[in-house]
């Protein structure tokens, strides 16, 4: 008896690899949808599609850990990536690893399968996961290794039965979690093409958004959200109110040209209020409590943590060092940053911080504590070595 494990979103990739593993010989299929924030819509819709395919189905509810342990690491390296918060990188070594916990305690199984295709950067994020966490069992990429396209795949499911939402008209492909949603497919591969409104679903259009702004305060410690607007909330609870507060207010579309991990540039929209809100605030406070140099270097390390992020190397020793360099910033990032939200924009309005590096006094103008005098010699120092370079250089061109 042949026996596979489909890492199992519901969506179309992963559908067709059902019947296809069937036509393969495979007798027992098992699927598993690990939720790390989806619509539960989305979960109960996998959930009848696996019955619907006769699959041995698990459902992993993975929503906290993915809060806590991922989205707030995210936040404390400010997870930006070309312009836009890292969503669904983060979520796919969580998905990897409780995969990996499936197949450990029903296997043993003949290979693990995922969804990817060989165009996108998942097909490494999730065979690295699995390799980390099930390092023995085959991994198998069924659209991969058939050289589907979408309209392809859209006609297999036609043809044997198999229950998709898909059409060729309306083609979006869509991943979604707690920190992010992606869109992209269907004439949206145009980068002329401006998106219709019926891709948004987190967030309004500007037009449509509330006509007076809102004020929000976020509140941290060690470097994660920790209330909003005075209310104390878990990371889940918090990360879903300011997905919906900043979607309401239309803050969060973003509509980018992405170079994916194997050189193909490609035209990305996606829906992340709730992270743009949290990093916003989040870098607002780091920079009143970060020294100058500090602060640069932290600018480096939290480019080399996306990098590492969006190539799926969760764990890398990188990783781990980076993480505890900015483990020793964090101590100080705490405080409250407000925020003001407004027609699709978003402006810090405030920080306060017991850790402020900070003084009102020496900073004003119309203190006169500070010695303006003492500057002097300082002044007349700065920038010696270019003026000799700019004298040396006007004797070479004279």
């Amino acid at each position: 008896m042949k026996k596979a494990l489909v890492v199992y979103s519901g969506g179309l990739d992963t559908t067709v690899c059902i019947p296809a593993l069937r036509e393969e010989g495979f007798d027992e299929i098992h699927t598993v949808t690990v939720d790390v924030g989806q619509p539960s819509e989305d979960i109960e819709q996998a959930t009848q599609r696996a019955e619907i395919l006769k699959t041995q189905h698990h459902v992993v509810d993975a929503k906290m850990e993915f809060a806590s342990d991922y989205c707030m690491t995210a936040l404390a390296f400010n997870a930006d990536y070309f312009g836009y918060p890292l969503s669904t990188a983060i979520a796919r070594p969580l998905i990897a690893k409780r995969a990996a916990e499936v197949v450990e305690k029903g296997g043993p199984f003949d290979c693990i399968v995922h969804g990817c295709t060989g165009k996108g950067n998942d097909q490494f994020r999730i065979e690295y996961g699995l390799r980390l966490h099930a390092p023995d069992v085959p991994i198998r990429a069924l659209i991969r290794e058939r050289n589907w396209t979408r309209s392809e795949e859209i006609e297999y499911a036609e043809r044997v039965g198999a229950p998709i939402a898909q059409s060729k008209d309306k083609i979006w492909s869509i991943d979604e979690n707690l920190w992010g949603r992606s869109i992209e497919g269907g004439r949206l591969e145009d980068p002329n093409y401006e998106p219709p409104e019926e891709i948004f679903q987190w967030t309004r259009s500007a037009l449509d958004a509330p006509d007076s702004p809102q004020v929000v305060e976020i509140g941290f410690e060690c470097g994660r959200a920790v209330s909003l607007d005075g209310r104390r909330m878990d990371a889940l609870s918090l990360i879903q109110e300011a997905n919906r507060l900043a979607g309401l207010h239309g803050v969060g579309r973003i509509d980018i040209m992405e170079d994916r991990m194997i050189g193909l540039k490609v035209r990305e929209n996606y829906e992340c209020p709730g992270a743009v809100l949290l990093i916003a605030a989040h870098k607002a406070l780091e920079s009143l409590v970060c020294a100058p140099h500090e602060r640069r270097f932290k600018n480096l390390v939290d480019a080399e943590w996306a990098d590492l992020v969006y190539k799926g190397l969760w764990g890398d020793p990188l990783f781990e060092d980076l993480a505890a360099f900015a483990a020793q910033i964090q101590k100080r990032v705490e405080g409250i940053v407000t925020l003001k939200l407004f027609k699709g924009s978003l402006t810090v309005v405030g920080r306060t911080s017991p850790w402020a590096l900070y003084s009102e006094a020496d900073a004003s103008f119309d203190d006169s504590s500070f010695d303006q005098n003492a500057m002097t010699g300082m002044v007349q120092t700065h920038g010696m070595s270019s003026l000799l370079y700019s004298r040396i250089q006007q004797k070479l061109d004279g």
